[in-house]
């Protein structure tokens, strides 16, 4: 607390004068770094607005983000499901085709092998008839021979 010299009439004004003067300087101080504070709030507050608004920015991206991921990921698992189903398709078509050629092949086969039976023995039976035709030609040569003239 500041202490005054006692005049004839009170204080000594110059020093309750040169007292208010560095009040007033120290109060003007004040305000100019109350008003400054103030500014630097306001700044504050319009920085921590725009942060806000970029958080809020980069978190709707962010969802956005994730929400495309989900769906490609789903798109992702739908496409291998397809290819499977495709897959397994293929792989039961080409069974099916492979047993069908199969089966024919074994039924050709068995029919080119009664074929090659029966040609046999038809060239038994023929082999046979030649034979006997052979033999009877030479008897009926043979009983010229005997023929007497």
């Amino acid at each position: 607390m500041e202490k005054f010299n006692k005049t004839l009439r009170g204080y000594d004004p110059s020093e309750v004068n040169a007292f208010l003067d560095q009040i007033i300087a120290q109060v003007e101080a004040m305000v100019e770094e109350i008003k400054a504070k103030d500014e630097e709030i306001e700044k504050l507050k319009s920085d921590n607005l725009l942060i806000s608004d970029k958080l809020n920015h980069f978190q709707s991206l962010e969802e956005t983000l994730q929400k495309a991921i989900l769906l490609a990921q789903k798109t992702s698992d739908q496409v291998r499901l397809n290819a499977y189903q495709e897959a397994e398709l293929l792989i039961d078509d080409a069974k099916k085709t492979a047993s069908r050629i199969t089966n024919d092949a074994l039924i050709r086969a068995e029919r080119t092998e009664y074929e090659a039976d029966l040609l046999k023995r038809n060239i038994v039976v023929f082999k046979r008839k030649l034979k006997d035709i052979i033999d009877a030609q030479l008897q009926t040569i043979e009983s010229i021979d005997k023929t007497e003239f």
